[in-house]
């Protein structure tokens, strides 16, 4: 079974805890485009580690077609 550091898809607190920042600035950031767009799944809005994780590796740019 998968740990927490392993799960494929976070939620909204988890984003905000990793990137240390609010559930509000998340929500403000994914509006403007700074800040990779979740996923909806079951009804949860979850964000992909992996995408997560390569964008804080280049810098967390600002996102294309947002």
């Amino acid at each position: 079974m998968p740990g927490v550091d392993e799960k494929l898809l976070v939620p909204v607190e988890e984003v905000a805890r990793t990137l240390s920042i609010s559930r509000r600035s998340v929500w403000k950031g994914v509006r403007a485009g700074s800040v990779p767009q979740p996923v909806k799944v079951l009804g949860r809005t979850l964000w992909r580690r992996a995408e997560l994780e390569k964008w804080v590796a280049r810098g967390c740019p600002a996102q294309k077609g947002v």
